[in-house]
C-alpha cells in the first residue's frame, strides 16, 4: 500500500492498525509520487528465538574447518 504524506499523517493511526491487523505487510509513504519510507510492523519474535533455529536441519562435511589455516594465511597477507 502506498499513502501520500499528508494521508500518513492524518491516518497514522489507522495505517498502524492496518499493519497490526495484517491487512497491508508494509506502507510506503510517497513524497510527489516518489517512495520515500516504508512501514512495517516490527518482528514480535523475541532473539532468543530466532538464534538456532536451524539446528540440526544441516550438516558440515567432516574437513568443514581443513583449510583454515590457509585462509587466514591469505586473508592475512592478502594474496586473494
Amino acid at each position: 500500500m502506498q499513502v501520500n504524506e499528508m494521508q500518513a499523517k492524518t491516518e497514522f493511526i489507522e495505517l498502524i492498525r492496518l499493519l497490526e491487523s495484517k491487512r497491508e505487510d508494509c506502507i510506503i509513504v510517497a513524497r510527489d509520487g516518489r517512495p520515500v519510507v516504508k512501514i512495517v510492523l516490527l518482528d514480535d519474535n523475541p532473539v532468543s528465538r530466532r538464534i538456532g533455529i536451524a539446528k540440526g536441519k544441516f550438516r558440515a562435511p567432516e574437513d568443514f574447518d581443513a583449510n583454515n589455516d590457509e585462509a587466514a594465511a591469505m586473508l592475512m597477507e592478502g594474496t586473494l
